[in-house]
C-alpha cells in the first residue's frame, strides 16, 4: 500500500497569487501518514515552536495543517506542522467541537530546516493514531505570510472567509 497526492498551492482562499507558491505532499504507507511541505521563501514560526515538540497555536503564525476524517463519523484530526519541525494535533467531535481527550499522539515524528530564503517540514502520524476508524477523506491546507496570515486549501471549501473546518468537503482519500 503506497499512494501519494502531490499538490502545489499558488494562490490563496481569495484567489491571490501566492510566489513561490508552496508545495504539499501527503504519503500513505504501511506504516502511515508522511505530510509533508516546502517553499522557496522565509516563515515566521511560532516564537516557542522547536523541532519535534508539540507547541499549541501554532495557527497563530506560519504553518501547514493536515485534516484527516474517518467514513461515518462526525470526528476529524487536525495536524498543525510548522516550518521549524514543531507539531500540534486535536481531535475534534464535530466541526470545531475538540474532543475532551487529546488522543495518544507518542508516534508522531516531525521535523523541520526554515532558512531565511527557504523551508521545508515533514511529519508522520503512524496508522494506530486512527484506531478501527481509519481515514477516508483529508485536506490540506496552510496559513501563511503572518502576521497579515493569508489562508490556502487544497480542496475547494465554500464561504467567503477562510475556515479549514469543513470536513464534509474534504477530499477522499484515493484507494490504493
Amino acid at each position: 500500500m503506497q499512494q501519494q497526492s502531490r499538490h502545489r498551492l499558488a494562490s490563496d482562499w481569495f484567489g491571490a497569487a501566492l510566489s513561490p507558491p508552496l508545495t504539499l505532499v501527503l504519503r500513505i504507507s504501511e506504516e502511515g501518514f508522511h505530510f509533508s511541505a516546502s517553499r522557496e521563501a522565509g516563515a515566521r514560526c511560532h516564537p516557542e515552536a522547536r523541532e519535534g515538540r508539540f507547541v499549541p497555536e501554532l495557527w497563530r503564525h506560519d504553518v501547514v495543517e493536515l485534516f484527516l476524517a474517518p467514513a461515518g463519523t462526525r470526528r476529524y484530526l487536525e495536524v498543525n506542522l510548522s516550518p521549524n519541525g514543531a507539531w500540534w494535533a486535536q481531535w475534534f467531535r464535530g466541526v470545531r467541537e475538540p474532543a475532551e481527550k487529546e488522543g495518544d499522539f507518542s508516534g508522531i515524528q516531525a521535523e523541520g530546516s526554515p532558512t531565511a530564503e527557504a523551508w521545508q517540514a515533514s511529519l508522520f502520524l503512524p496508522h494506530q493514531i486512527f484506531g478501527d476508524q481509519p481515514p477516508t477523506h483529508f485536506n490540506l491546507t496552510a496559513i501563511l505570510d503572518s502576521p497579515q496570515q493569508r489562508f490556502f486549501t487544497v480542496a475547494p471549501l465554500p464561504g467567503r472567509e477562510p475556515d479549514f473546518h469543513q470536513p464534509g468537503h474534504f477530499l477522499p482519500l484515493q484507494p490504493a
